[in-house]
């Protein structure tokens, strides 16, 4: 239940975020609260187990993710090191365009994340990334199955593929 709570709140506190100066209460309108409360209730139902893992070792470590400093920490990657490297990605991804450098297929990155959390992370921050879709995600290892640009080796070092993603994730998550 409490992990239930806390990613609504979380959710709710986006979407207020996200749909800051458009509103006549304060900042938002009456239709803008109903609706941003409804879907954050749905979004905490749904990504409760996602965000908050239960941790049969003890109830406080499956709610890790309310620690300010890994919030900080996502802060931080989100406008430094993904921010850079989503720029870099773009430069190479107009490159090899425009140069018809093109080598795709699909690669296995074994990452060593333990969570699914830090996984989902990893692979939403792959997708994001120019030049890389994350495919799929198998449950026995974690690998991740990502269709890259630029394909050198069928089983690439993950930093090869995503830089410093996979450390971040780990920073943030575990």
């Amino acid at each position: 239940m409490l992990a239930f709570l806390a990613t609504s709140v979380v959710a709710f506190v986006l979407y207020l975020l996200l749909t800051l100066p458009s509103g006549s209460i304060g900042a938002w309108s009456l239709e803008e609260l109903i609706t941003g409360g409804v879907l954050s209730l749905l979004a905490g139902w749904v990504a409760r187990n996602v965000m908050f893992p239960r941790d049969r070792r003890s109830t406080l470590a499956s709610l890790r993710f309310l620690n300010p400093l890994r919030l900080l920490l996502f802060l931080v990657y989100l406008v430094g090191p993904f921010f850079f490297a989503m720029a870099k990605a773009n430069l190479d991804v107009a490159y090899r365009v425009i140069t018809g450098k093109l080598k795709p297929g699909i690669v296995k990155l074994r990452c060593g994340l333990a969570t699914d959390f830090g996984r989902t992370l990893l692979a939403n921050s792959i997708t994001l990334t120019p030049g890389t879709l994350t495919v799929d995600i198998d449950e026995e290892d974690g690998a991740l199955y990502v269709h890259w640009i630029n394909v050198k080796d069928p089983e690439p070092p993950p930093a090869m593929v995503c830089g410093a993603f996979a450390a971040w994730a780990r920073r943030i998550t575990e």
